[in-house]
């Protein structure tokens, strides 16, 4: 058991080496790395936080894990401020994907999108977790949804990065059987990396023959490196099989917000997700020159939307500035004008903001 720590805590490092280290005392311990069984199975949480707070989840895209998803977002010292003040985060892995994972038994079953959602909700239980709050990319972004749809007392409030809620087009069904059979056949083979480049970041960051591939790249690469390409093989075939939760998505009551960069192959599908929620309880930001990942392409641009968001839960970011924290505003005092790019102080950003709040 030791040993297996030693290789969880090594493999740690390592994508973090990576990343740009900031000195802040929330994330300077690692977290507290749990293996809950289901089931369906095995899965990996790591834990952030002081578990007495409010729950927040997380659930990565494809190929990914806590760290490559939402470690830039975490990094960036303002939002980790916001949320690890007012949050315990729960890191939830898809099965396979958690740090130094081995690859799955062969023959064990395949897990349907709904099994992955269902399993959620045993985590929550072994946690003791009534309610909470969910943070998805794409995929990890569907399968908080599809949580969402079927646990709906369990989730109050939804944060969803460049979302997908219909079922795949013929197109995007096929491009991921061409990748499936790319994992499954030859494992993350440079095609395979070159499409989850595609699939995460814009052009921009990806560079070209004119342009230097940035650090991000590099160190996802490295990541991608790092996956067993059976275990995403399993999680790219869950996703490929879900159905349409646009109905669903008409009935919850939970305040929504969502983020998709306007270069993400899945913008659409996000602003049809958009489209589908309660008008007077969700917002969408739409981050320019930005691909899928906002979380680590432009993770700033998240942090005011956040902040205005959590606003309505009577939650707030500490300001070291002030002894006393700034007041909460209740749920029915934020004014849309408060989503615009100017009030929110976001002139020189690359975001604009797209408010569907009725009050």
């Amino acid at each position: 058991m030791e040993c297996e720590w030693l290789h969880i805590h090594d493999a740690i490092e390592s994508e973090m080496a990576d990343s740009v280290s900031v000195d802040m005392e929330a994330i300077s311990s690692p977290p507290e790395e749990h293996v809950v069984r289901t089931r369906y199975g095995c899965v990996s949480v790591a834990v952030y936080g002081d578990q007495e707070k409010p729950a927040l989840i997380t659930y990565p895209d494809l190929a990914l894990n806590y760290v490559s998803c939402f470690q830039g977002l975490l990094f960036c010292p303002e939002a980790c401020s916001l949320l690890l003040h007012n949050f315990c985060i729960y890191h939830i892995s898809p099965p396979g994907h958690e740090l130094g994972a081995a690859a799955i038994d062969p023959d064990g079953p395949i897990l349907s999108a709904d099994d992955l959602a269902d399993e959620i909700a045993e985590v929550l239980n072994y946690f003791g977790q009534s309610a909470v709050m969910c943070m998805g990319v794409t995929a990890g972004a569907y399968i908080l949804a599809l949580f969402a749809v079927k646990y709906r007392h369990r989730v109050l409030g939804l944060i969803l990065v460049s979302p997908l809620c219909k079922a795949p087009s013929w197109t995007e069904w096929l491009y991921n059987k061409v990748m499936s059979n790319l994992l499954y056949f030859y494992g993350m083979c440079g095609v395979v990396k070159e499409i989850l480049l595609k699939r995460y970041f814009s052009k921009e960051v990806r560079g070209s023959d004119y342009l230097p591939v940035s650090d991000i790249i590099q160190a996802c690469q490295r990541s991608l490196d790092e996956r067993q390409s059976l275990n995403v093989w399993r999680f790219l075939e869950a996703i490929n099989g879900r159905h349409d939760i646009s109905e669903g998505l008409r009935k919850l009551h939970c305040r929504s917000l969502i983020f998709v960069g306007d270069m993400s192959p899945f913008h659409s599908e996000a602003l049809h997700m958009a489209s589908k929620l309660d008008r007077r309880l969700s917002a969408l930001v739409e981050v320019q020159a930005c691909g899928s990942m906002v979380t680590e392409e432009q993770p700033h641009a998240m942090l005011t939307p956040l902040e205005y968001f959590l606003m309505g839960y009577g939650l707030y970011r500490p300001s070291k500035l002030s002894v006393s924290p700034r007041s909460p505003l209740s749920p029915t005092c934020i004014s849309p004008e408060l989503y615009s790019p100017e009030s929110m102080g976001l002139k020189l950003k690359p975001i604009k903001t797209r408010i569907s709040v009725e009050m």
